[in-house]
């Protein structure tokens, strides 16, 4: 054996060691069946549909987005007209998208139009049909889309450090890619997401603003003390019943708040569960805040004005405690409301992973048993090996010797394709033992055009060695071109698909390098030490 095939088979064993380790030698190598069928699990992770477990679709409501942007937009155009005393008669939100200015005094309409120029460049400022002196604003398509992108990307993260944190294993949270506003949630292994559902879905979204006015027994009652028209800048939302005993059903209250909020959950800095000090036996949460907000929380609160008033703590648009303000307070408070120690711990992870920016809803909810998913790996399993076993036994009747070394190398291919996802975490699918069958199938296309290369230069005259020289260089380009094909198809699906259908594309896209290897490095290597050893006029058994 010369020097370079000599290392060319070195390099070759060393693969198939660190393959062989790679997945079944970790995290010890295995002394028994059972701790090898132990390792295996370990490092072969199992997707939704094979493991078992819950699968969801999460609609985001961008709307909702869109018209918190253009309250903010009122409340800000409001301050800053009252600011640089431009006079206007009433700033409206006609819908989301769009803000009415009516009655603006004709000696300010040169600065009205310059603040909006200046300061709202978000939106497009043209005259207010039938209004003789007034102005609409509209927000503009891309900021719009902006809002919808942004919303989408940041509720995607929020829910992606919520799953994190409840500690479940391998979740697969993305965009669902068939709309804009979709998004999956998997959980391989969780039988009941009731659990995980609730800290999804949670809004989480804290503000700390002054209250107006309340409690009411009712929102009618409310409204009927100010003449059935809230005063500009309020807001009517419910609360608990403070008065009620602890674990007392009592009916909600109602509060008028200001719109604007003092403090919000964007400016917290930690959130933690603690037994409760006004109710034994039931818990609070405890929040602290960031610096900036607590500097401006303290400003607040000490201010004359509001020493005796009451703050509310909202979360989700409803109120769960109005305190007296009794002293500054700065970079602490507390939510009170009877809870049990889970769910203050769930609120209080909300809490630290950050509000959603708009609420969701399901519009899919499955769940998959573990025994349909063992049932997917027994008939998968079955396939595969039944598939490889037809596969090997036609090559080795029909290419007969050099069959061999076809089969040898299909079996490295499968070899080193599921070493690769043991090293790399990678998830396996129903659609990705279909990959790995399909890999089957590639492998075997791949030798049998590098095999009828050879016999066709057999059949031309040329003894054994040139014949496998010349039958491996001219396949070579053919097996590369489908190879790279198939690659970038695949790749597609991986950018494009989600969950199974990527699983499909990665077995895909490592058994198609895999293949590239064994089929022209590993068979091409076999072939040379097989010639090496044959006489030079000896038939090549093909």
């Amino acid at each position: 054996m010369n020097a370079q095939l000599k290392w060319k088979f070195i390099l070759i064993a060393i693969i198939i060691v660190v393959c062989i380790f790679g997945v079944i030698g970790l995290p010890s190598f295995p002394t028994s069946p059972a701790q090898l069928k132990t390792n295996l699990a370990d490092r072969i992770r199992l997707g939704l549909d094979l493991k078992g477990g819950s699968h969801l679709v999460l609609q985001v409501q961008l709307q909702e987005a869109i018209a918190q942007h253009g309250d903010e937009t009122v409340d800000e155009l409001k301050r800053q007209l009252n600011d640089k005393k431009i006079g206007v008669g009433e700033v409206s939100e006609v819908d989301s998208t769009h803000i009415l200015v009516r009655n603006i005094d004709p000696s300010s309409t040169s600065s009205f139009r310059d603040l909006v120029a200046s300061q709202f460049t978000d939106w497009a400022l043209a005259p207010a049909a039938g209004e003789t002196s007034g102005y609409e604003l509209t927000m503009k398509p891309s900021v719009v889309a902006e809002i919808r992108q942004t919303t989408m990307n940041q509720t995607l993260e929020t829910i992606t450090r919520r799953i994190n944190a409840l500690g479940l294993t391998e979740p697969t949270i993305a965009f669902t890619g068939r709309s804009d506003d979709e998004i999956l949630v998997e959980l391989p292994g969780v039988g009941d997401p009731t659990a995980a559902k609730e800290v999804i879905r949670a809004g989480g979204q804290l503000q700390l603003t002054l209250v107006v006015d309340g409690p009411f027994s009712s929102e009618a009652e409310a409204l009927a003390k100010y003449g059935g028209v809230l005063p500009p800048g309020t807001q009517i939302l419910p609360g608990r019943n403070q008065g009620a005993a602890p674990g007392q059903n009592a009916g909600p209250v109602y509060y008028v708040l200001n719109k604007a909020p003092i403090v919000t959950g964007q400016d917290l800095r930690n959130a933690d569960a603690a037994p409760s000090s006004d109710n034994p036996g039931s818990y609070e949460v405890d929040f602290k805040l960031s610096t900036a907000a607590a500097g401006r929380f303290g400003t607040f609160t000490e201010q004359q004005a509001a020493i005796g008033g009451r703050m509310a703590v909202v979360l989700d648009r409803q109120v769960y405690e109005a305190a007296v303000i009794k002293s500054r307070i700065e970079d602490s408070g507390r939510i009170t409301g009877d809870f049990s120690e889970q769910s203050a711990q769930d609120l209080a992870l909300v809490l630290r992973a950050g509000a959603l920016p708009a609420s969701i809803k399901y519009e899919e909810e499955r769940t998959v048993g573990p025994s349909l998913g063992a049932d997917s790996i027994r008939e998968g399993v079955r396939a595969s090996i039944g598939s490889m076993i037809v596969v090997m036994i036609f090559l080795l009747i029909y290419y007969r010797l050099s069959g061999v070394n076809a089969v040898v190398a299909l079996v490295l291919n499968l070899v080193i394709l599921v070493a690769f996802m043991a090293y790399a975490g990678a998830v396996l699918t129903l659609p990705g033992i279909a990959g790995v069958i399909l890999t089957i199938g590639m492998g075997v296309d791949s030798n049998v055009l590098v095999f009828e290369r050879i016999r066709e230069e057999l059949r031309n005259g040329k003894v054994a060695a040139p014949a496998v020289d010349t039958g491996f260089d001219r396949a070579f380009l053919t097996i590369i071109d489908t190879h790279v094909t198939t690659v970038v198809s695949a790749i597609f699906l991986f950018l494009f698909g989600t969950g199974p259908v990527r699983g499909f594309a990665v077995t895909l896209v490592i058994g198609l390098i895999a293949n590239v290897f064994t089929s022209i490095y590993v068979s091409r290597a076999i072939f040379d030490y097989h010639l090496a050893k044959m006489d030079r006029q000896a038939q090549l058994s093909i």
